[in-house]
């Protein structure tokens, strides 16, 4: 909004040039942090007290941690403080002609929509599952796919028009069409190697990232501090990416795909970044207010959804390994425990607790202890992924 409004000033008063600042990717960036963090820090606490007065506590479920116990009752759904932050501060900043900056939103507040539903019937219901799997994924999928199909145009052309005839082309042509390379699933560490993956290898590969991204934030998301550090790194790498992928000097420079329009995405990363550092304050150990999945749904959502649109897919698992190896445990522990019991008639554990966070809460290692180490591991593997923008 403050880009065309400044834009539209200094249009109509010519003096007024030292507005052209607003129209800096760079410097929008920086400000959209700023605001994100003021407005998270300053919304905090009257959001924890509302959510308190509405008494929206987080039900522990009965084989939990003993030493999570004393948790239970502590405000939840705190991811709708960051969600508004994110949402203020992106509408504030970011230019709103930009298709990727909505497509973006648009998935971060549905995947945000099906997490209040998941914590408003733990809450209300008194159920601590929650939103059953399968109508979980139902509405996951829906806007997975949704997100797909319209970025497989929007990555391959450069304006909304564009993007229309190409998919009225796609549809007069029988579902028959070639996506242009950039479109391919690009390999890190190598000089402008990519695999086509074709219109619905585009599509299944999409909907895999988007929706698996947005699960595993949700598997992290046990420990005070826990998930939310690693999705500001992570969202904080991403924005760099897109700034070079949006830059047509950068990327081609760097061998990465052009994308137009996609350097406008930082903005929404820095968002996170400010949104996500205001969060923590609060639920820094011990935890004045959790997530809950409105919060780790949408944040993961939208992780996917960038990485697709800056194509590395497959740097956001390396930077994500944190995320990936918490899903894993969940899904070895869950398919070892069927598999044995189905041959043995009694099932095994891999793991002492997944995800994995717990099994090491298992082994002796203090809360805070698990949380600083998991920002290690993801520092150190966020630096990995940004390596890939030079070593090709």
């Amino acid at each position: 909004m403050l880009p065309a409004l400044t834009q539209w000033l200094m249009e109509l008063y010519p003096q007024y040039g030292f507005l052209r600042v607003f129209q800096y990717l760079t410097f929008r960036a920086v400000m959209t942090a700023m605001t994100a963090l003021i407005l998270g820090l300053l919304a905090g606490p009257w959001v924890i007290r509302k959510l308190r007065e509405l008494k929206i506590g987080q039900p522990v479920r009965g084989y939990a941690m003993e030493t999570h116990l004393s948790k239970s009752g502590t405000p939840t759904m705190g991811g709708i403080l960051i969600l508004l932050s994110i949402a203020i501060s992106t509408f504030l900043w970011a230019d709103l002609t930009n298709r990727f900056v909505w497509i973006v939103l648009v998935v971060t507040l549905g995947f945000g929509a099906i997490g209040w539903a998941d914590d408003w019937r733990k809450v209300v219901r008194k159920d601590p599952e929650g939103m059953p799997s399968r109508e979980k994924f139902m509405w996951q999928t829906l806007i997975g796919l949704g997100a797909a199909l319209y970025l497989m145009f929007s990555i391959s052309e450069s304006d909304n028009y564009r993007v229309i005839m190409l998919v009225y082309e796609w549809i007069r042509s029988g579902f028959d069409i070639n996506l242009p390379p950039k479109a391919g699933l690009m390999v890190p560490f190598f000089k402008q190697i990519s695999y086509p993956l074709g219109v619905f290898g585009f599509v299944a590969l999409t909907f895999v990232v988007i929706v698996g991204s947005s699960n595993a934030v949700n598997l992290t998301d046990g420990l005070d501090g826990l998930a939310i550090m690693p999705v500001v790194m992570v969202g904080s790498a991403l924005g760099i990416f897109a700034y070079v992928t949006g830059s047509k000097v950068f990327s081609g420079y760097l061998f990465l795909p052009h994308i137009p329009g996609a350097g406008e995405l930082m903005v929404f990363c820095a968002a996170m970044l400010g949104a996500g550092l205001a969060f923590l304050w609060f639920n820094t150990h011990p935890a004045q207010v959790f997530m809950g999945d409105v919060g780790a749904l949408a944040l993961g959502g939208a992780l996917g959804t960038i990485a697709v649109i800056v194509r590395q897919e497959i740097v956001l698992a390396i930077m994500g390994g944190i995320f990936v190896v918490e899903a894993l445990s969940v899904m070895l522990q869950v398919t070892y425990f069927k598999y044995t019991k189905k041959r043995t008639g009694t099932g095994q554990r891999l793991f002492k607790m997944a995800p994995l966070h717990h099994h090491f809460e298992k082994n002796g290692w203090r809360e805070t202890q698990v949380v600083v180490r998991f920002w290690i591991i993801t520092m150190l593997l966020c630096l990995a992924g940004l390596s890939t923008l030079k070593l090709r």
